[in-house]
This record gives structure tokens, C-alpha cells and sequence, in this order.
């Protein structure tokens, strides 16, 4: 990992502990916009920082791996066991570090903001309304998974069972984040 990301992430662990004795302060938890800013932050904070503790108990493993495979030359078992240590924190450390650096990035404001889903029937008559069916059951699930809630706002239903027209409502933690790529 970079010293720069490194550092980034240290100053994460330290934001969480200012926000945890914040947080406990009396006169933060009488103001409450205060204390509902706070709180949204340091849930932010502290994805980051408990990402980056499971970064280091791996970088503490594939060291301790390393120190067993030069240990236990002698023996092919533990020098296996070692080899299979090294090989599942190498890799872990590659899946979070990529984790972590695209939780660095700096993030929209918007991103936390429900959204408004249209989806439209195209040309192509009947085929075109079941596929927009078909896509409004995708996105109901795939929101159900995440545990946001679909309203449906407006609907231009078929006689076949699909939609000339469909306007939801999505609401729930980063919703427009996740969908505002979806144009």
C-alpha cells in the first residue's frame, strides 16, 4: 500500500476516536443537528476504519506466514499450511486495498439522496412493454436487496402484463449514488 493511503487511513482511526468521545459529550447530544451530523459521519468514518483494522490483521498474518515458511523448512506440512496463510492474505490484502482506495474517494453529496426511477416503453409494441416489466421486477429486487423501499408513483400498464410507462420512487441509505449511472 502507498504511504500516502496509509497515512490517509491512520487519519481515519484517529477521526474515529475524536468522533466516539464527541459523540459522548453531553452538550453534543442535547443539540441534536449536531449530534445527526456527527453521527452520519462517523458511521462513514468507521466502514473506513474497521476496513483498513481487517487491512492490518492481514498484513500481521502474512507476516506471521512468512516468518513460519522460513521457520519450517524442515517440515512440508506446516510449510504448506504457511504457503496457504501467505496465498489468502496476499490475496485479502489485494481485495481490500482496492476496497479501501474507492472508499477514499471524495464522495457527492447527492449520493445519499432518494431517487425517481422512469422507465418507458420503447418502439417495438408489445416486446417493448413486457421488457419494461421485466425491468421494473430487476430493479424492484435488486432495491429489495438492499433493503430500500419502491413506491410506485405512476403507471401506464399494458394488456399484456408489462408497462407503456412506469414512474417509482426508491428511498433508502445512498440510493441515487448507487443509481445515477443507470441512464
Amino acid at each position: 500500500m502507498k504511504p500516502f493511503l496509509r497515512h490517509q487511513l491512520e487519519r481515519y482511526a484517529q477521526r474515529l476516536e475524536e468522533l466516539d468521545f464527541l459523540l459522548s459529550r453531553e452538550d453534543i447530544m442535547a443539540d441534536m443537528s449536531q449530534f445527526l451530523k456527527l453521527s452520519r459521519e462517523h458511521a462513514d468514518v468507521s466502514a473506513v476504519a474497521k476496513r483498513y483494522v481487517r487491512y492490518q490483521e492481514r498484513r500481521q498474518d502474512l507476516d506471521a506466514g512468512h516468518a513460519l515458511a522460513a521457520s519450517s523448512s524442515e517440515d512440508p506440512d506446516m510449510k504448506a499450511m504457511a504457503d496457504e496463510e501467505i496465498q489468502s492474505a496476499s490475496l485479502e490484502m489485494a481485495e481490500l486495498e482496492v476496497e479501501l482506495q474507492r472508499m477514499l474517494l471524495p464522495k457527492d453529496p447527492d449520493d445519499a439522496r432518494n431517487a425517481f426511477l422512469e422507465i418507458r416503453a420503447g418502439t417495438g409494441g408489445d416486446e417493448s412493454t413486457l421488457f419494461a416489466g421485466d425491468l421494473l421486477r430487476m430493479y424492484t429486487r435488486f432495491c429489495a436487496e438492499r433493503g430500500w423501499r419502491v413506491e410506485v408513483v405512476s403507471e401506464s400498464a399494458s394488456e399484456l402484463g408489462g408497462y407503456k410507462e412506469v414512474v417509482v420512487r426508491i428511498e433508502g441509505s445512498g440510493v441515487y449514488g448507487c443509481l445515477k449511472f443507470e441512464s
